[in-house]
């Protein structure tokens, strides 16, 4: 279509990054997926959203960690499609441990991938967005930008530094027709929230049945997950030409959990 814009997810090869990268292209964008996973099931995936929905999707396998492979990520969408249009840092990882036990190098490749490679993408994909006047940065932060938990140092950290990065960027970009803006979830029934729940329930002592009732829908006064489909809507309507007064922000969606 016409009309269609260029839309880099990362971390979309499952969960929340896949639910956007779905909703993008169910709007007539051309879409690029990245992450980890299985080949042959990124290529299903990868072709399934083509036809499914007519545009164009490619893959890229860079590792979010690695400075060097965002850039070339970034110069070959460039070179194919001219731009990104739309900028989704949605690549996370999480470790739960208290801070003298928090294993370092997991530290490290929290702060590289769920902080660093978001400046990384950033830094890359402005230049074109400024020549264009037009672009939408949106950064998949967490409740955990805006409030702590315990036991989360290192991903709490990282999604508060999203916070200030987004902010930052916002007010650098505000005068050519860009947007930065971060969505906050709280807990989305994903696979990253499905592998923290018998983490949560070794490092607290608890059964997993506690953590879900007692520990992350106890957070959340609906009592109930976000779910990923509200999250990629949210994704959608922050890109979208409505929403261009909308810089700067970090939205929560969680279920009343920041509201406390």
């Amino acid at each position: 279509m016409s009309n269609a814009k260029t839309v880099l997810v990362t971390g979309s090869t499952s969960g929340i990054g896949e639910g956007i990268a779905k909703h993008f292209a169910s709007l007539g964008h051309n879409v690029i997926l990245n992450g980890f996973g299985d080949a042959n099931a990124i290529e299903t995936l990868r072709s399934s959203i083509s036809e499914q929905y007519g545009v164009k999707v490619r893959y890229y396998g860079a590792d979010a960690a690695k400075v060097s492979e965002i850039e070339q990520m970034i110069a070959s969408i460039e070179a194919e499609f001219g731009s990104i249009d739309i900028l989704v840092n949605n690549a996370g990882i999480q470790q739960v441990a208290p801070v003298e036990d928090f294993p370092v190098d997991k530290w490290d490749a929290i702060l590289a991938i769920n902080l660093s490679a978001s400046f990384h993408t950033i830094r890359c994909a402005l230049p074109k967005m400024k020549e264009k006047k037009w672009g939408r940065i949106i950064n998949i932060a967490s409740a955990h930008a805006l409030v702590a938990s315990p036991y989360k140092s290192a991903y709490v950290t990282a999604k508060h530094g999203i916070a200030g990065l987004t902010k930052t960027v916002a007010l650098e970009t505000a005068t050519f027709g860009i947007t930065m803006n971060a969505i906050c979830p709280g807990y989305v029934w994903t696979p990253l929230v499905q592998k923290q729940i018998p983490e949560t329930a070794k490092t607290r002592g608890i059964t997993e049945e506690q953590v879900i009732n007692d520990v992350m829908l106890h957070a959340q006064p609906t009592k109930k997950f976000v779910t990923i489909e509200e999250v990629a809507a949210l994704a959608g309507f922050l890109a979208s030409d409505i929403a261009s007064s909308i810089t700067g922000s970090m939205i929560p969606i969680d279920g009343g959990w920041t509201a406390q």
